[in-house]
């Protein structure tokens, strides 16, 4: 999950949300929140790109899809405050160790 760096104190994860979201327009991407039983993130719905975040996650889970949906879409173009791209970039390190969890426990069988 994700950890907060403390340098990252002051900013609250729902602004960091609302930053990440608006990043996501910026890219071409629209985000919206819904009900029902999915993960979220990226898709494609009537040709237009779309970013779905489940409303019963926890805030911190809408941070995670958020981050892994702009992984590989070029962020470098749009601002983000320091703290709002520290976020991101530590949200990225988190899944990269958790993947390097698991891929660790598959060799190890």
């Amino acid at each position: 999950m994700f950890h907060r760096h403390p340098l990252l104190a002051p900013v609250k994860t729902q602004h960091i949300i609302r930053e990440l979201e608006e990043a996501a327009r910026q890219l071409g991407w629209a985000v919206r929140t819904e009900r029902g039983s999915f993960q979220g993130g990226r898709c494609i719905v009537n040709g237009e790109p779309l970013i779905m975040l489940n409303r019963y996650h926890p805030p911190e889970r809408h941070l995670a899809v958020l981050a892994e949906s702009l992984r590989d879409l070029p962020v470098d173009t749009v601002y983000l405050k320091p703290a709002v791209r520290a976020a991101l970039e530590a949200a990225w390190r988190d899944r990269d160790r958790a993947a390097a969890g698991v891929e660790a426990e598959v060799e190890d069988e």
